[in-house]
């Protein structure tokens, strides 16, 4: 996957009622050194729901974050659990993996609507997946694809949901990687896929369209939105598991709004707090880059009318493939998790 996957925040504190709520005990950590006979209590909690006036999106207490970020506290490592919460506080994306996604889409978004937020979702299992990269596979062939999508698009029923539909799919066509005999089987299945989703009463559906270092200029991409279906979704998904900044994303996003209607996106901000790694190869560039640093948190309060959200669609900590020492696609990495909390301004 050529934005890394399973591809800024400027001002990433937590608040002060975040951290308490992770954090409740303000004493000395077991790292630091106590006078004799003083307790030091650190219970941590999972993280809770931000407020509506914030995110509207859910936070799962039990994303692997918020695992890591007990762990480390139970191992007396204060300091690194409190980077890790800083990851562990904000929603982030439940990727649909291929086996029981109908169970999945039910879960995510039942527990959501538990908590009367919106659950943030990623459909990606589309044939022919990443070009046979680090994150290849997906559906055997097209009906397959279409029984898959069926199953999520059942388990999502009348529960909200933000659908990012098929990270790369879009790109990997107009880039030359995916071979084009498979090109019209998935502008098919992307746009039946649409359709489907927006079906939904209460499910928004972003495909896609690459990032503003990719796919150039904008307006390449503007008719393979088209053709798969963008007229009916609500728009389209830039910087997924990238490290493009927010400004040239929104850059980017407003022109190749322009040539499809006027359509609204939003822009994965995991990432890119300190922007791409400059003066690279493709590869170094996405593949879990050094220096990076955790992005803007999730919010709708994007102070632009085209930006319908910023979210945190690929999942902070979690490799980009087995590149620079790092775990398969989509393992958890609490080196390069450390890495990006500690960079984050």
């Amino acid at each position: 996957m050529y934005g890394g996957n399973t591809g800024p925040r400027r001002a990433l504190a937590l608040t002060g009622a975040a951290i308490a709520m992770m954090l409740l005990a303000t004493g000395c950590s077991s790292e630091e050194k106590k006078p004799a006979g003083q307790h030091t209590s650190a219970a941590l909690q999972p993280p809770s729901q931000l407020p509506k006036s914030r995110s509207p999106f859910w936070v799962n207490p039990d994303a692997t974050a918020a695992k890591q970020m007990i762990q480390l506290q139970q191992a007396g490592k204060t300091q690194d659990a409190r980077l890790i919460a800083r990851i562990a506080a904000q929603p982030e994306a439940e990727w649909i993996g291929v086996d029981d996604p109908e169970g999945q889409t039910r879960g995510f978004t039942e527990a959501a609507a538990k908590a009367d937020r919106d659950a943030v979702l990623v459909l990606y299992n589309i044939p022919h997946r990443d070009c046979g990269q680090y994150s290849q596979g997906g559906a055997s062939d097209g009906n397959s694809y279409r029984a898959w999508l069926d199953k999520a698009v059942a388990g999502i029923g009348d529960r909200r949901a933000t659908v990012i539909l098929e990270p790369d799919a879009l790109p990997h066509m107009e880039d030359g990687c995916t071979p084009r005999q498979f090109h019209e089987e998935r502008y098919a299945l992307l746009k039946e896929a649409v359709g489907k989703l927006k079906q939904l009463p209460r499910t928004k559906v972003y495909l896609d369209a690459g990032n503003p270092s990719w796919v150039t200029p904008a307006d390449r991409m503007a008719e393979p939105l088209k053709r798969a279906g963008v007229d009916r979704a609500d728009g389209f998904a830039l910087n997924v598991s990238n490290f493009q900044t927010t400004q040239d994303s929104k850059e980017y996003g407003r022109q190749l709004s322009a040539l499809v209607g006027g359509k609204h996106f939003v822009i994965d901000t995991s990432r890119n707090g300190n922007g791409p790694l400059s003066g690279a190869d493709h590869e170094k560039a996405w593949c879990n880059p050094e220096g990076r640093a955790l992005g803007e948190p999730p919010t709708t309060k994007t102070g632009d009318p085209l930006v319908d959200a910023y979210l945190w669609v690929k999942r902070p900590g979690e490799s980009d493939g087995s590149c620079k020492g790092g775990p398969e696609a989509g393992q958890w990495w609490e080196a390069y998790a450390l890495e990006l909390a500690r960079n984050a301004k």
